[in-house]
């Protein structure tokens, strides 16, 4: 089947359309850095594969989720190309659509967002720019699928298209440079386009340096590139080669510009711009954006997340536990199975499921927030806080992931372009609060703080991205000396999301948490409801001379300093490896609660409002699960850091905790 490659700069609607030609669903957001590997749909029409590539600016790779895209374009070689460009970004995005061009497949050019550039009063000339660059170019609005049909029925007849035979002139001595390595790249076989490569290497691509090291002999390439910028000195042009490619390319652009673009009725001030004069004001910015944060955890908690989770509750506990219950005294199955499934199954895993109307209401604020564009503006504000403390504000990016989940949070890392910045986001990810850990804020939250519920959760993030930020300086003081930061960030222009986007994102997010509801949860609870029906006396013991019992029992007197040392508090924090969920579960199960009221009665009975704040600590703090160990282990290929990360979290967790205990103590407080 033929391939087809979506290439275009960051956040310009390569994933929208990807979902919209394939049927299939990846996350998008309103915001760079999205894409982070190069994803692989089969279009609807059955006509091929299309490759959703990481955003690039040009082909030369800063970061290591560009590297995918010039990676794959020298080894792998579509068929076709389909180059998203941003019409009310125009000038920029043209540099990389020259790259590939020069590339010399068939390429079909998709200019989205008219809609954005026509309410800036920018307007362009499509048939003009498509005679300039000799392909097709097809105006799209790819978020609402406007021309996604004809470019689905382009691709259905992609033999038909043309490859392109865009040629740039760069002048007498680059273009003698350029056929001298030409004839020396012949010999190297499986090259998709000499001329191009020729041209890569002029540039100093690390990329295609590297490509062409393991199949031939570069010196004497690179040796003719360092004639070509003698030459150019001797010609007393002060720019280097790479510079000379580039003014030349920046030059042609230009002219393109002149002729397609009319700014005649462009607005000086947009709504975009009106809306960033307040949300990013350099003293209201920051201020705003916690009073956002407070009203979404008001309204995941009170507002509304809370009486949704107490109607769930009561229908799991009720009709769903009775009507179990008559079923199995009617199927006259014994007091073992009956257990199971009423006390193990039912209660571990209903007892997680009540959370999800929370859960799914954080995730839908979220989503909004990150399609509406203000997500990237958090990021320009959070940056001069985390370049003081050795990061840069594109972090923040995955951080903000990481409240769904540290997986793909820790993958995102990939977009930042040092190598630093990238290792310290990825070794401090666990310490933000994904929404496994959300069910155990919210149950102990709804016990010790019923009226502040909100303010308790949130200060559990809070105290994740400060200590974060704190880990951040010393792991650069010691860690990652004399290493430099560079923050650049693409600000997105403002927009309303759609329903059906924002459906689709929050769904995407919280589905992973019903999966582990039916999968590691459900396998936690059975296990966990198994050592506490079984002991070394038999089956059907006491809870408290049970396997389970034993097993918490053992490590009870090292959180005894932290205010939560007994056995059943023991007994929640080593299977909370696994998925931090299994935690509730797990107490569900200990405590025999036939619903969320007898659980919490259980609680307040066990810890105290300054243990519970211990308790939530250490949870937020200790070992991140088992998923994000193994992403972890993959993204720094590594197992030196993989055990640091699980070391310093572990140790962490303990101090905080034992700090916010005996401290508390000391204060008076219970």
């Amino acid at each position: 089947m033929s391939s087809t490659a979506l290439v275009g700069n960051p956040n310009t609607g390569k994933t929208s359309l990807f979902n919209t030609l394939t049927s299939s669903y990846e996350y998008v957001g309103n915001w760079a850095g999205v894409t982070v590997e190069k994803k692989i749909g089969s279009l609807k029409n059955g006509a091929g594969h299309l490759i959703d590539l990481p955003g690039i600016y040009s082909l030369h790779p800063l970061s290591r989720d560009e590297g995918v895209a010039a990676g794959y374009l020298i080894e792998e070689s579509p068929e076709t190309l389909i180059n998203i460009v941003d019409a009310s970004q125009l000038e920029r995005n043209l540099l990389l659509t020259l790259q590939l061009l020069e590339y010399g497949k068939p390429t079909v050019l998709g200019l989205n967002m008219i809609d954005v550039a026509n309410a800036r009063g920018i307007k362009l000339n499509h048939e003009i720019l498509q005679s300039r660059l000799g392909v097709t170019v097809l105006p799209l609005i790819a978020r609402t699928g406007k021309g996604s049909a004809q470019m689905l029925s382009m691709l259905e007849k992609s033999a038909a298209i043309p490859p392109s035979s865009f040629k740039l002139d760069y002048g007498d001595i680059v273009e003698k440079a350029l056929s001298a390595i030409q004839k020396e790249l012949l010999a190297v076989p499986n090259l998709p386009n000499h001329r191009w490569v020729a041209l890569q290497l002029m540039e100093q691509n690390p990329v295609i340096l590297q490509f062409l090291k393991t199949r031939t002999d570069t010196a004497k390439l690179i040796a003719l590139c360092d004639t070509c910028q003698s030459e150019l000195q001797i010609k007393k042009l002060a720019l280097t080669l790479p510079q000379w490619i580039r003014s030349t390319r920046m030059e042609y652009i230009h002219s393109i510009c002149l002729e397609v673009m009319n700014t005649e009725e462009q607005k000086p001030h947009n709504l975009t711009e009106r809306l960033d004069s307040l949300l990013t004001h350099r003293f209201l910015g920051l201020p705003l954006f916690i009073v956002f944060m407070y009203v979404l955890f008001k309204t995941t908690f009170d507002w509304a997340g809370g009486p949704l989770s107490d109607l769930l509750d009561g229908f799991i506990t009720g009709p769903i536990s009775e009507g179990t219950t008559a079923l199995l005294q009617f199927m006259g199955a014994s007091s073992f199975i009956h257990a199971l499934i009423v006390d193990g199954i039912i209660g571990g895993v209903g007892g997680v499921l009540v959370f999800v109307p929370q859960i799914f209401i954080l995730f839908l604020i979220i989503s909004f927030l990150e399609d509406s564009g203000y997500m990237a503006r958090v990021c320009l504000l959070m940056d001069s806080i985390m370049e003081r403390m050795g990061l840069n504000g594109k972090a923040f990016i995955p951080f903000i992931i990481g409240f769904g989940c540290n997986v793909p949070a820790i993958m995102a890392a990939r977009s930042i372009e040092q190598p630093k910045d990238r290792m310290l986001t990825t070794l401090l990810m666990p310490l933000m609060s994904c929404s496994a850990r959300l069910p155990v804020y919210a149950l102990f939250a709804a016990v010790f703080f019923p009226s502040q519920q909100a303010t308790a959760v949130l200060s559990m993030y809070v105290m994740g991205i400060v200590l974060a930020l704190v880990l951040c300086k010393v792991f650069s003081k010691y860690l990652f000396k004399n290493e430099s930061s560079v923050f650049v960030i693409e600000l997105p222009p403002y927009r309303m999301p759609q329903l059906k986007t924002l459906s689709r994102s929050t769904w995407e997010k919280g589905k992973g948490f019903l999966r582990k509801a039916g999968t590691i949860i459900l396998a936690g609870s059975v296990i966990i409801w198994l050592m506490s029906y079984a002991g070394p006396g038999g089956l059907d013991v006491e809870m408290d001379y049970s396997y389970l019992a034993k097993f918490g029992g053992f490590i009870a007197p090292l959180l005894e300093p932290l205010g939560f040392g007994t056995w059943q508090a023991g007994s929640t924090l080593v299977p909370g490896f696994l998925a931090k969920e299994v935690v509730v579960s797990t107490m569900n199960i200990i405590y025999h609660a036939p619903d969320s009221v007898g659980l919490e009665h259980q609680i307040s009975q066990v810890f105290t409002p300054l243990s519970s704040i211990s308790f939530m600590a250490f949870i937020l703090l200790y070992i991140p699960c088992l998923a994000t160990v193994g992403v972890i282990k993959k993204e720094t290929a590594s197992w030196k850091w993989t055990f640091f990360s699980i070391g310093y979290s572990l140790v962490l967790a303990y101090i905080v905790s034992l700090i916010i205990f005996q401290g508390g103590r000391l204060l008076g407080w219970s």
